[in-house]
């Protein structure tokens, strides 16, 4: 080749080709980036509007219950007698003079009505060990029995099927020492009457 074009001296121009390759790769990583930018933008506005992915399949789903503890609710009152309506018959089973009507009066200060205060009949005469029996109808079984035995927690309650009337008996025995203190049995007659709720488990979501 000549006039401007000729080439002088032992060094060759090198012919290069564009540099197309690095400025792919960086559109496409800026295009990824791009992508990546408005996909994570994208679940957050989904995450807002739904209140949050877990949450919300967990609500939804009804895998994440809890066990709620509560106190079922309360029963009513039962339908007791007051003591004024109870009648009791004082009996002295022991040989100790004197028990049956300091017991009587001690029952009637506490609003018990009296009846009959003597030695207990044949039957129970001096055959009583424990505390005292506390006898009456079988229909006091569930009513007014229970409402004495809140004066004498330890004696024992029998019923009589063929017993006439609904006047109880307190027979007095061996191993009475006196009645229930009188705030131990208030409050005796007070849970009688209100018992407490039992609690219950149940599961809420």
């Amino acid at each position: 080749m000549g006039g401007k074009y000729r080439i002088k001296g032992n060094k060759y121009p090198r012919m290069r080709r564009p540099r197309r390759r690095g400025r792919l790769v960086v559109l496409v990583a800026a295009s990824a980036a791009v992508l990546g930018v408005g996909g994570w933008g994208t679940l957050q506005l989904i995450d807002v509007f739904t209140g949050g992915g877990g949450k919300a399949s967990a609500a939804g789903g009804g895998t994440d219950c809890a066990v709620q503890t509560k106190s079922s609710p309360s029963p009513s009152a039962r339908a007791l007698p007051e003591p004024r309506t109870i009648t009791v018959n004082v009996l002295n089973a022991t040989t100790r003079s004197g028990l049956a009507k300091k017991t009587a009066d001690e029952l009637k200060k506490r609003g018990f009505k009296i009846g009959d205060v003597g030695n207990a009949t044949k039957q129970y005469d001096k055959k009583v060990k424990g505390p005292g029996v506390l006898l009456g109808p079988s229909s006091a079984l569930d009513t007014s029995l229970p409402v004495l035995g809140t004066q004498l927690p330890d004696a024992e309650r029998r019923t009589d099927a063929a017993r006439k009337g609904a006047a109880l008996d307190l027979v007095i025995g061996d191993a009475f020492k006196e009645l229930a203190k009188k705030p131990d049995a208030d409050r005796a007659l007070t849970e009688l009457a209100r018992p407490e709720p039992a609690p219950s488990s149940k599961k809420g979501c």
